[in-house]
């Protein structure tokens, strides 16, 4: 198939995955060429993403690979004949393709699970809320990029409001339900906001109280994006670098158990829910 214009994170994610069952045999891609009649331009080109595969190569290729993880298999062949165009790509050209990155990984995942310690999460946040943020880390932005990146942030909600939304579970600090990164009627709103998205059931909210002992996580924020087979899961942190998809087995393995380890420093859902309602009064 022919190289594609635009790299996404789900073409890179599939061309990720044959790589490391290639590599998981010990073959080099010369040899895999050869039995696809193409040659090593060609198969860097697919193992990178630039170019696409068809869903008979990729069952080739598992079968060449000795693959029998059936799960797996189906899921990287749906992968390959994916030709869904979403609302992000709108936004190609307008904002940095990270962010059209998160949201197709939002919208594919099965299930998202996320972590925020000094901020509101980005699906939970209002307008005003998203702007001030987006203010205050980038000042002088100038009105023509911060409403583009105010507006992709809401249409990002639609993953967990839509007609078939994707179970979604988060954990914010209590720190960051009581930061006005605004004023006062902005934070009242935020705490609305986050209050309806769990009355409605489009989020399961957990919260890590200020007093609790022994939370050293101030670190541990990221969006555990699960995929179809746990092998698929994406873990999204921000770093000094930027933001950073994660795939590799031994670190999603540490980052499960950490997420793990933060949910048991945090209320059950329905303590989290009093408290919320709690300093929704007190401001």
């Amino acid at each position: 198939m022919p190289p594609k214009r635009h790299l996404t994170a789900r073409r890179v994610r599939l061309g990720a995955e044959l790589r490391k069952l290639r590599e998981a045999m010990g073959m080099k891609s010369k040899e895999v060429a050869e039995l696809l009649g193409a040659d090593s331009v060609q198969m860097s080109q697919i193992e990178s993403g630039v170019a696409g595969v068809s869903e008979k190569r990729v069952r080739r290729l598992a079968a060449h690979y000795a693959c029998t993880n059936e799960g797996l298999i189906d899921a990287l062949a749906a992968m390959a004949t994916d030709r869904t165009r979403g609302w992000w790509e709108e936004y190609r050209g307008v904002l940095p393709p990270v962010f059209l990155d998160t949201a197709e990984v939002e919208h594919h995942a099965t299930a998202l699970r996320e972590i925020v310690i000094t901020h509101i999460p980005g699906l939970l946040q209002t307008p005003d809320y998203a702007r001030a943020v987006y203010t205050y880390m980038m000042p002088g932005l100038p009105e023509s990029e911060l409403a583009p990146r105010v507006e992709h942030r809401m249409r990002r909600r639609t993953v967990i409001e839509g007609d078939n939304p994707t179970p979604y579970e988060t954990i914010i600090h209590e720190f960051a339900l009581r930061v006005r990164v605004a004023d006062r009627r902005v934070a009242q709103a935020q705490l609305r906001r986050i209050l309806t998205q769990i009355e409605d059931g489009h989020a399961t909210v957990r919260v890590i109280p200020t007093e609790q002992d022994g939370f050293a996580g101030a670190d541990a924020s990221m969006m555990h994006a699960c995929g179809p087979v746990p092998q698929l899961d994406t873990v999204l942190r921000d770093l000094p670098t930027g933001t950073a998809f994660i795939d590799a087995e031994p670190q999603l393995n540490q980052l499960r158990t950490l997420f793990r380890k933060v949910e048991r420093a945090s209320l059950d859902p329905a303590a989290s829910l009093e408290l919320i309602h709690h300093l929704s009064k007190e401001l």
